[in-house]
């Protein structure tokens, strides 16, 4: 036998009122010590006995009949069924060997006790003792002089009128505990966090899993929320519940940041909620306790913050973007007087720069990688004639950007003047990353077999382009050589300055 059979075992032979079991033969299966006392009887003579037979009601045949038709109703239903008033004698010892019948008048509950399959295996009785009522009102007729035909307040009480207004009074509890079942289901199902607060120490009277969730799962039941939830303090929130109970005045927040701790010794996270402190008033109006119900909204608010970020950058890359198609088209008209290779160069130089917008997009502008960028922009002369070596390099978007203009105009110098005009031709691009607490990217760029070299009497757009944008927009430095031997570029470029912007 378990713990727990033991436990209800126990509980129903010390419970004071009177209680037995019946088979659905109607025969003792069990009663609990407070039937022993009042029936007078022992363990021994009833376990087994017909009820009917033990107990006839002293030849009261039809109160007899009521209780064995209440019986029978059970059996029949497979649900309770209630007496409210019964008049019943019993068998008592009469102190002289023999038995007696004493008077006496029963409230009577019966109820069916079913197995796991639902079949009814057992009838509790549960039995009131309402004969002092009775008494009670004889005195009372006697005492104002009232003919036993009419009825009395304690008549009223016995005869059923009242019992029957309580009866009704007990359907409209049963149905009050319905709904309020019903509600605590909706209430502990309900999809955003709630929890019931009660007195001025806003203890937790109950809350709903979403809110357990939110707390990391913490026993809180019966705690101040002081105690419950310590980490609140000093963000405000012991002061909002504090206002709402003194005053009485709901208190409403929006994407409120709050910083909890989900998990035992783990630093606070933080999360953004949306929640109402709602005043609970008792019957006489005062606020003895505080609804609160609410929602997280963090992936919410991160992902309002994250596109509002978004939309500030595209706002700032726009610009960037039409100052340098600007500049492009100043410099490329700078450098053609003629209409048509003006068009040329500067539809080459927004493909390049298009090229580059492509890989940033792909990344969803969090960077592009070197080797990518080189790529794009050397393809259309063979990848047999460019040799790429180096380490995968992230760029940020500003950076890839910068790079990706410069590597155009040296591939499109190499294809026009350089190395890559001839057939021989080839490029060689060696880059290194160098001082990794604030990393630094060394790129040389080198043309070999190619035409014999002249260095330019002036500056074109495309040194201008380079060199501008290495020391201006990269904060770099850049060694541009003209040797006879092929051309050569030596870059450095900081790959932390982006981050240092932001």
């Amino acid at each position: 036998m378990s713990g727990a059979t033991v436990d209800l075992a126990s509980a129903f032979d010390a419970s004071p009122n009177p209680y037995m079991l019946l088979t659905t033969e109607l025969r003792y299966a069990g009663m609990n010590r407070a039937y022993l006392n009042v029936t007078q009887r022992t363990r021994e003579e009833l376990m087994g006995a017909h009820v009917m037979e033990m107990f006839d009601a002293g030849g009261d045949d039809v109160n007899a009949g009521r209780l064995l038709a209440s019986f029978n109703k059970v059996l029949e239903t497979n649900q309770p069924d209630h007496l409210p008033l019964l008049h019943y004698p019993i068998p008592v010892p009469d102190g002289a060997g023999g038995m007696r019948y004493d008077d006496r008048y029963w409230s009577c509950t019966h109820s069916p006790i079913r197995d796991e399959d639902g079949n009814l295996r057992y009838i509790l009785q549960h039995t009131s003792d309402i004969t002092e009522l009775q008494l009670l009102r004889h005195q009372a007729a006697a005492a104002t002089g009232s003919p036993a035909e009419t009825p009395s307040a304690l008549d009223t009480i016995l005869s059923g009128q009242v019992l029957r207004r309580a009866e009704d009074v007990q359907a409209d509890s049963a149905r009050l505990e319905s709904e309020r079942r019903q509600l605590v289901d909706l209430f502990m199902q309900a999809p955003g966090f709630v929890a019931v607060l009660t007195g001025p120490e806003h203890v937790f009277q109950m809350y709903n899993p979403a809110y357990a969730q939110l707390i990391g799962h913490r026993a809180i039941t019966g705690k101040a929320i002081r105690d419950a939830l310590p980490e609140l303090a000093g963000q405000g929130y012991f002061e909002f519940l504090d206002n709402v109970y003194a005053t009485g005045e709901p208190h409403e927040g929006r994407g409120s940041r709050v910083q909890l701790q989900r998990t035992a010794d783990a630093p606070l996270e933080t999360v953004y909620l949306n929640f109402i402190y709602q005043p609970i008033r008792d019957g006489a109006g005062k606020v003895a306790g505080i609804f609160v119900q609410g929602h997280d909204v963090t992936d919410t608010v991160i992902a309002a913050e994250r596109q509002k970020l978004m939309i500030d950058e595209l706002n700032h890359r726009v610009k960037n973007t039409l100052a340098t198609v600007q500049s492009i088209a100043m410099q490329t008209a700078r450098s053609h007087a003629e209409p048509a290779t003006f068009a040329e160069s500067f539809q080459a130089r927004l493909m390049a720069l298009s090229h580059t917008h492509d890989l940033l997009t792909r990344s969803h502008w969090e960077g592009a990688d070197l080797r990518a960028i080189l790529e794009h922009e050397t393809e259309a002369h063979g990848p047999q004639r460019i040799s790429l070596n180096g380490p995968p390099v992230a760029l940020g978007p500003a950076t890839a950007l910068s790079l990706g203009m410069i590597f155009h105009e040296l591939a499109t110098n190499a294809a026009k003047y350089g190395a890559l005009s001839g057939p021989e031709g080839r490029v060689m691009i060696d880059w290194s990353v160098a001082d990794h607490a604030h990393p630094k990217l060394h790129l040389t760029w080198r043309e070999l077999d190619g035409p014999p070299v002249v260095a330019p009497s002036r500056r074109g757009f495309g040194s201008r382009l380079i060199e501008r944008n290495v020391r201006h927009d990269l904060a770099g430095e850049v060694k541009l050589d003209y040797a006879t031997a092929g051309f050569s570029a030596a870059f450095m470029v900081p790959l932390d300055r982006e981050k240092t912007n932001d």
